[in-house]
């Protein structure tokens, strides 16, 4: 039998998370990472994630993220259309596989995640 995975509001919102290092092909800043991996069962990969503030490309994504923002600031920038979207908490944001872009992380940020 496999265990459902429960975390109560407080920790999802600002609750100790692991730190994790520096996020891989940063170019920018030093966006020093914290990750809680959650749900190990489930298909894909489901976490809260945190990043200081920094920026790296993203070059041609292998997979689907789905992000909701908790809080911070961040631009993020479609190389395809140019358009920077500035998101903050509460948005809502899907990446899909072949996405080619940026993240500027302008003050530290928290989403929950999921990659499939």
């Amino acid at each position: 039998m496999t265990a459902m995975t429960f975390i109560k509001s407080t920790d999802v919102a600002s609750g100790q998370l692991p730190p994790a290092g520096q996020r891989p092909g940063a170019d920018r800043g030093d966006p020093q990472l914290r990750l809680l991996r959650i749900a190990p069962n489930a298909g894909g990969n489901i976490g809260i994630w945190e990043c200081q503030p920094g920026g790296w490309p993203v070059n041609n994504r292998p997979d689907t993220e789905v992000a909701f923002i908790l809080s911070g600031t961040a631009t993020i920038t479609d190389e395809i259309t140019g358009t920077a979207h500035a998101i903050t908490a509460g948005d809502l944001v899907v990446l899909p596989p072949g996405w080619t872009g940026r993240w500027d992380v302008t003050e530290t940020i928290r989403k929950v995640y999921a990659i499939y």
